[in-house]
């Protein structure tokens, strides 16, 4: 829980947003949902470019991948996660990451995870799945999650 930052200037561009102004509530909602994310129990309010999400999700995962659905879309600077998960599945949060220009997602693994190990990219690629379709598509000002090792 808590407030997220994005780059609104980039990111997917869905009906209604603009770099000054996210788009309508029930189109974020569409567009978590596209990636077969429940959204049934989530309620969204649009003020600008700040955008609050509450409600309830079925995991950590889950409500992380929303956040990051919503936020990785073009107007939206910032996200108010109000998101709750029930309690017996509470795990340890995930750190989330802003792309910059020159990475790869073995850089990127390196950097949080520590030298050597570049191999766990592929940990970040499924975290970020299904909103990731290939794990050279990233893009600066992408924010991905960066989920602990176990």
């Amino acid at each position: 829980m808590g407030l997220l930052s994005f780059v609104k200037s980039v990111g997917n561009k869905i009906f209604g947003s603009s770099e000054a102004q996210a788009a309508p509530a029930d189109e974020l909602k569409k567009e978590a949902a596209k990636y077969g994310l429940d959204v049934s129990k989530i309620d969204v309010h649009v003020d600008g470019d700040k955008v609050k999400v509450s409600g309830a999700a079925m995991s950590p995962e889950e409500a992380e991948k929303i956040i990051l659905a919503m936020g990785n879309t073009m107007g939206v600077s910032q996200i108010d996660n109000q998101l709750s998960v029930p309690k017996e599945l509470a795990a340890p949060a995930s750190n989330f990451y802003t792309v910059k220009k020159g990475d790869t997602l073995w850089k990127i693994a390196e950097e949080q995870y520590g030298k050597g190990k570049g191999a766990k990219h592929t940990v970040i690629f499924e975290a970020n799945r299904p909103m990731l379709s290939h794990p050279d598509k990233i893009y600066p000002g992408q924010v991905l999650r960066i989920p602990p090792l176990a």
